[in-house]
């Protein structure tokens, strides 16, 4: 279990900056808007690919991205912000699944 979780520890620091300094980014409602319609979700599936191409399919990733996302609700967003955190799982999911179609081809 321990060496599971080192290995997604990679992935994780990615989602974290994506989660945590984009939003510093944001300057007014449209970039936030932009930030957490289209890069966000960009950089959680393209986190999801990696791994997947990497290291296959793990559940664990797309659950730990969403308890990471969780903290930052109250930190940028306000409540109603709390639809992203399943959302930007299920994209990772969806990068997850994707890289794990071509894990192991050559």
């Amino acid at each position: 279990m321990k060496q599971e979780l080192r290995a997604l520890a990679p992935y994780l620091a990615a989602l974290g900056a994506d989660f945590y300094l984009l939003p510093l980014l944001a300057r007014d409602t449209g970039s936030g808007m932009l930030l957490m319609l289209c890069v966000m979700p960009l950089a959680a599936l393209l986190a999801g690919v990696a791994h997947g191409l990497c290291r296959g399919f793990s559940l664990w990733l797309a659950l730990l991205a969403l308890l990471l996302f969780l903290p930052a609700i109250p930190l940028y967003y306000n409540y109603t912000a709390w639809v992203y955190a399943p959302a930007y799982a299920a994209i990772l999911l969806a990068g997850l699944g994707l890289g794990w179609l071509f894990h192991g081809r050559k």
